[in-house]
């Protein structure tokens, strides 16, 4: 009991609302002050009534659009990374457990930059998914706080804007499309052997075909040439070339140096990878082993993204 009453006592004192007034609010309240006044100055009672309609109508428009946030449910979906300075989509699902709510919009509190996201009606029992646009100023992890949902519902005088506490955490890759030329193409940057006659053991282009000699892999044997020929038969394959690349980004730079140091190694990366490199990485105590695809990419931007934020994650 003395939980929920220092709970409740709590709510009461921090409520967690924002009211602002809306362009057509401002005219609202200066035309009820101009007939207030009226009203004061030349007792008309039509006035009176008006005024009173006037002032009605402020006291019900509170009370509706906090009945519209009152037990509104949010919750936020990120994806799986995002990059600096480009703008991506936060999604958000929108619930209520009893009535409707109408006009609702939805955005982050003080975090991302984001213009939010507007839903027209939600309905008790049935979730509303929106999609909002954001862009984060930096790369790195970001921790997310809170969420703002308002209304202008029902005449749109007053926006009523209620924080609710929705802690989550993104990590933003460097910005992309910063690259400098690709590296010289010479023996050095070769690791590996290139595909001839004298190295055909594999996994690239068909060689030949031979007779399986004493102690060599049986798991090379061409099982429908064996049975054509009646002779155990393996398959010679040429190796594939193998370009290994291992980028390096010096983790005591600070500011800008290591801002550009960590997009121009992203933009390295895809560069690399396009071209048919395996891509490492050595940045401060992360080492990551050059390979190849997709979610070895996004090993190399995570790290990126953590590069001077220490054992952050």
């Amino acid at each position: 009991m003395l939980r929920r009453l220092i709970s409740s006592i709590r709510r009461a004192l921090k409520p967690g609302r924002l009211l602002r007034i809306t362009p057509v609010g401002r005219i609202y309240l200066l035309l009820t002050m101009g007939i207030g006044l009226g009203a004061l100055n030349t007792g008309n009672n039509l006035l009176y009534l008006v005024l009173g309609l006037l002032l009605a109508t402020i006291v019900v428009s509170g009370v509706l659009s906090e009945r519209v946030i009152w037990d509104l449910e949010v919750r936020r979906l990120l994806p799986e990374g995002a990059f600096a300075h480009e703008p991506f989509t936060v999604r958000y699902e929108l619930r209520r457990k009893r009535g409707q709510g109408f006009a609702v919009r939805v955005r982050e509190s003080g975090s991302l930059e984001s213009a939010g996201a507007w839903a027209p009606v939600i309905v008790a029992g049935r979730p509303v998914v929106v999609r909002a646009v954001a862009t984060a100023p930096r790369r790195g992890p970001w921790a997310l706080e809170a969420i703002e949902v308002s209304t202008t519902f029902p005449f749109g005088i007053f926006e009523k804007i209620r924080t609710i506490a929705v802690s989550d955490s993104l990590l933003v890759f460097p910005r992309r499309g910063f690259a400098c030329d690709s590296p010289a193409r010479d023996q050095s940057l070769l690791r590996g052997e290139l595909g001839s006659s004298r190295h055909r053991d594999g996994t690239a282009d068909l060689a030949d075909l031979r007779e399986l000699a004493i102690g060599e892999d049986a798991r090379r044997i061409h099982w429908r040439k064996t049975a054509t020929t009646g002779k155990l038969i393996t398959v010679e394959r040429e190796r594939e070339e193998r370009r290994q690349i291992t980028l390096n980004v010096d983790e005591r730079l600070s500011g800008d140096e290591l801002e550009f140091a960590c997009e121009e190694a992203a933009g390295q990366t895809a560069l690399l990878m396009e071209q048919g490199y395996d891509v490492g990485l050595d940045v401060g105590t992360r080492r990551l082993r050059p390979a190849h695809g997709a979610p070895h990419e996004r090993r190399i931007l995570s790290a990126l993204a953590l590069a001077g934020f220490g054992s952050e994650r």
